[in-house]
């Protein structure tokens, strides 16, 4: 049976600035793993295989909200106990754009299993590229807050 061990957060500001990074770092691979499950589910076709992707999804679900758990701590914490609000807003914001990522990319997975089911329809296949923009924007209004919350969190305290 694997126990969920939890620990204690950490209590200095650049540990805890550290964590945020290594969660950020989780989430990516996450996602990667994500992408590889539902390659893997496409080539089952045309009889997929939903079950194992299922049984994907469920677990990439388990991880993101562990992880999304974690992160709300941290910015509570650097708001609370660092007086850190500028940095606690960099992360309401992540949330909100990794949120939207997720929706994107579960969104981007259905359009390319229907692109995939119907090759000769041009409009599955637009649908696809419309959806890896997004997902381009996205990306790059989460770099531009990464990017923010690096510069505030290394002035000093």
């Amino acid at each position: 049976m694997n126990a969920i061990i939890y620990c204690q957060p950490p209590s200095d500001f650049r540990s805890l600035v550290r964590r945020f990074y290594a969660l950020q770092a989780e989430r990516v691979e996450a996602y990667k793993l994500f992408e590889e499950g539902h390659e893997a589910y496409l080539r089952t076709g045309p009889h997929y295989d939903f079950d194992h992707y299922r049984q994907l999804v469920h677990e990439i679900t388990k991880a993101f909200c562990g992880i999304s758990k974690e992160v709300l701590e941290i910015k509570e914490r650097l708001h609370q106990d660092f007086d850190r609000p500028d940095l606690s807003e960099h992360i309401e914001k992540l949330q909100i754009k990794e949120k939207q990522k997720l929706e994107l990319t579960a969104k981007l997975q259905l359009a390319k299993q229907s692109a995939q089911d119907h090759p000769d329809d041009e409009g599955c296949q637009e649908k696809v590229q419309e959806i890896k923009q997004d997902i381009i924007k996205n990306k790059e209004a989460l770099s531009e807050i990464l990017q923010d919350f690096k510069y505030d969190s290394e002035e000093p305290e």
